[in-house]
């Protein structure tokens, strides 16, 4: 009986399989394709592109603005994964204890990752220039107001949702391990560092490959909240591609090469840190 179901799956599994095959070819793999082709090319529209070779991509490396752009990101990515995964964990090692209002929090706790990016930069541009008006600023005065800001912002809106993927990974913990570390006399620090985190490396896998690609993606709210404002000094990576592809005529092409060197830096950089948090996780 289960052989013939076997067989009948196998049968019929093309039927299924297929529409989603399409559709992730038509909607990924092929405009992918054509990315990378673009990017070799001087184009204004698909039709008319011409192969200029490796040029394009000649002017991604001298670009000054773009250079400034990937190291900002990459300060960004690096500050905001350590802040969003430290945050997180412990409020969620908080909320697994016994408290009164615990799913009352975690729920205030998420919802700023309801409200959508353009909204929350316009919201909180609102907030941090009602603040720093009091000392003649705004959050366009300075690149690194700009950071802060952008910093606050993810921070807040993230760290809901990173604490929900921390909790499950706490209450999925083998109780008879944490049970034998309390009988063999191991303190609270003791049992968190040497036991409960170890144990947990899967979720902080997951956590950390998430705010590290968001980081490095992150557009809608550098767009609301400061715009690249001042002189493109906040200006984020997804933000001066867009601006590069869309504010300059006749750089289409340099954008597309941006956006494939882009591509490659976020893959390396997200198969690296899966790699080295992947390699700490230990079995129970």
């Amino acid at each position: 009986m289960i052989s013939m179901v076997g067989k009948s799956i196998r049968k019929w599994w093309a039927l299924f399989a297929l529409p989603t095959c399409a559709a992730f070819a038509i909607g990924f793999v092929v405009p992918f394709i054509i990315g990378i082709y673009l990017s070799f090319t001087d184009f204004t529209t698909v039709t008319d592109a011409e192969w200029v070779g490796l040029k394009n991509y000649s002017g991604v490396f001298t670009d000054k603005v773009f250079l400034h752009s990937l190291w900002f990101t990459v300060a960004f990515t690096i500050v905001t994964t350590l802040i969003i995964n430290i945050a997180a964990f412990f409020i969620a090692y908080m909320f697994t204890k016994k408290m009164k209002g615990a799913n009352l929090f975690r729920s205030v706790f998420f919802m700023p990752n309801l409200i959508g990016g353009i909204i929350l930069g316009y919201i909180w541009q609102l907030l941090l220039n009602g603040i720093l008006a009091h000392w003649g600023r705004s959050i366009t005065y300075s690149g690194t107001y700009g950071f802060w800001g952008i910093t606050i912002l993810v921070c807040w809106q993230q760290i809901g949702y990173m604490m929900v993927i921390y909790i499950a990974g706490l209450q999925a913990l083998p109780t008879d391990v944490m049970e034998a570390a309390a009988v063999d006399g191991a303190s609270p620090r003791q049992t968190l560092f040497k036991v409960t985190i170890p144990l947990m490396m899967p979720s902080i896998t997951v956590c950390s490959f998430l705010t590290v690609t968001n980081g490095f993606k992150l557009f809608d709210q550098n767009l609301a909240l400061t715009n690249g404002a001042p002189s493109r000094m906040s200006e984020m990576l997804a933000l001066n591609i867009y601006n590069t592809f869309y504010g300059r005529v006749g750089y289409e092409g340099v954008g597309q090469a941006k956006a494939v060197v882009f591509f490659l830096i976020v893959a390396i950089v997200a198969l690296i840190q899966n790699k080295l948090t992947t390699s700490k996780e230990v079995a129970a």
